[in-house]
């Protein structure tokens, strides 16, 4: 069982910078992680993701360009750096490990999740 937990949200203005972090223990933690965010009213949606081994990285189309996701000092954790933050960047934004399906931005592939922290972009 792999417990993760996610530190880092806040509140900013349209333009600012955020660095989310996720810490990992337990299990084997040397596998895909990925952030994913649910704004209010919406689908959990897939934000970035990263491969063990090489740190191959994907993201979705929304956010290429601002954020970047990374490996920590060790294996066990992850950052996910929002630069050029907008309103519609707002939501809950959840740490996932250990992929077990195929499609890297459905939540369905993943089998352990963070609590979340929550991101605010004011205009």
């Amino acid at each position: 069982q792999v417990h993760l937990v996610e530190s880092g949200g806040g509140s900013v203005q349209t333009g600012g910078s955020l660095r989310l972090d996720c810490v990992a223990s337990g299990g084997t933690v040397n596998n895909h992680m990925a952030w994913f965010r649910q704004p209010p009213g919406k689908e959990r949606e897939g934000v970035a993701v990263i491969s063990p081994g090489n740190g191959g990285t994907f993201y979705s189309e929304s956010v290429k360009g601002r954020f970047t996701i990374a490996r920590g000092s060790s294996m066990n954790e992850v950052t996910l750096q929002m630069n050029n933050l907008k309103p519609e960047d707002t939501a809950m934004y959840y740490c996932a490990s250990t992929i077990r399906g195929k499609n890297f931005f459905s939540p369905s592939s993943w089998n352990y999740w963070g609590q979340g922290t929550q991101v605010t972009v004011s205009s």
